[in-house]
């Protein structure tokens, strides 16, 4: 019985996670009628699983059994999944991306903490990654937005045209593939690029989210680890079939607000930068890498018009255009230096400093509360630990 309910929890988180985890990897491509979002969540499933198997191994073996000195009991794992499902619960009650992974390990951390068994070096070792992996993104997304983006928009901006984007050519002995009626080569590279970053993203959200789903069933020896990482590919493919048809119109973040070309490298920072921590080991949220890479993105592009010299200097004549990198021409970016054409002017915020405000509060009250909540719970009931 008691296993059965570790299984419905784990299902039920790894459900929340490809929903939200579907929307974030694939809604630019869906958005820009690439792909059918039943293709989406093919290929999420796929990669997904590729991701849990190869890289996300290494992240199961740090909450498995590095945050805490002692296995965990399949009594105490099924607390740990209701406390992540819970703080997936409050993500989706404020409509704010709460981490899985951070949610999972103060879940665990709280059994730790009750049962005297946390592992404090491994523990501040991940929370320095938790406060460095937001800073790393904003300034990679900085930098490109202050000096790269406006080049590359400018020369490889993403635009699809109506019709298929391949056609057979019947008119030799041998049907071959050929471009569509509307497409050229410029497209063409450009499409085969945001479906590998798309399924890059998928592998990415695999390596740090399917541990996440199992790793307390892991630990208890309930369930072996190949089996876990297929149990949570399922649940996770399940609701990117289901849930995320309805996140992957909204893309669940702002990368819905800024063109394609943009979201491509928000998403392909933010999944370097996941998998190599993964692949570390280090639990890390997928969603925080990509947020602050947006912020930084947008606030490198908006500072252009003022020079290094004259922001030291206190001196910033020209007006910032926080909503610049929206604007519809890849010609709108002036010289560093020099005031914004009035097309970037009028466009409209990237970001909204409120709602950055309110991510980061939730990325510190969301794992906070499942934390406190945790620790309680294993306080009262100790047998379960």
């Amino acid at each position: 019985m008691v296993l059965f309910l570790g299984l419905v929890a784990a299902v039920f988180v790894g459900f929340n996670i490809g929903g939200s985890s579907t929307g974030i990897a694939w809604g630019p491509a869906v958005g820009a009628r690439i792909l059918s979002k039943t293709a989406a969540g093919a290929l999420m499933t796929f990669f997904v699983f590729l991701g849990g198997i190869t890289v996300g191994r290494n992240v199961m073996d740090t909450l498995a059994g590095d945050i805490i000195s002692i296995p965990i009991t399949l009594e105490a794992g099924v607390g740990v999944l209701f406390f992540i499902g819970l703080g997936i619960l409050i993500a989706n009650v404020f409509g704010v991306p709460v981490p899985t992974s951070m949610t999972t390990v103060a879940s665990i951390a709280g059994l730790g903490l009750a049962t005297g068994t946390l592992n404090y070096e491994t523990i501040g070792s991940i929370v320095s990654w938790w406060i460095v992996t937001p800073i790393i993104g904003f300034w990679i997304g900085a930098i490109i937005g202050r000096y790269v983006y406006p080049e590359l928009e400018r020369r490889y901006a993403i635009e699809v045209s109506d019709g298929p984007l391949l056609s057979l050519d019947r008119s030799g002995r041998i049907p071959r593939p050929t471009y569509g009626p509307n497409t050229d080569r410029r497209e063409f590279v450009s499409t085969v690029a945001v479906l590998m970053i798309g399924c890059y993203m998928a592998f990415s959200a695999g390596a740090s989210n399917v541990p996440n789903a199992v790793a307390p069933l892991v630990s208890s020896n309930a369930i072996d680890e190949v089996n876990a990482i297929a149990l949570a590919t399922v649940a996770i493919g399940i609701g990117g079939f289901t849930i995320a048809r309805r996140t992957m119109e909204s893309v669940g973040t702002e990368l819905s607000d800024i063109p394609l070309l943009a979201a491509l490298i928000v998403m392909s920072t933010a999944a370097t930068i996941t998998t190599a921590l993964s692949a570390a080991g280090i639990p890390i949220s997928l969603v925080m890498a990509m947020v602050m890479t947006i912020v930084g993105l947008g606030w490198g592009r908006a500072t252009r018009p003022v020079t290094a010299r004259d922001a030291l200097g206190g001196q910033t004549q020209n007006p910032i255009a926080t909503g610049a990198i929206t604007a519809d021409n890849g010609d709108t970016a002036r010289p560093i230096g020099q005031p914004e054409s009035r097309k970037a002017l009028n466009t409209g915020n990237l970001f909204n400093p409120r709602a950055i405000l309110k991510y980061v509060s939730m990325w510190i009250l969301g794992p906070s509360v499942a934390l406190a909540l945790s620790y309680a719970f294993f306080v009262v009931v100790p047998f379960v630990g």
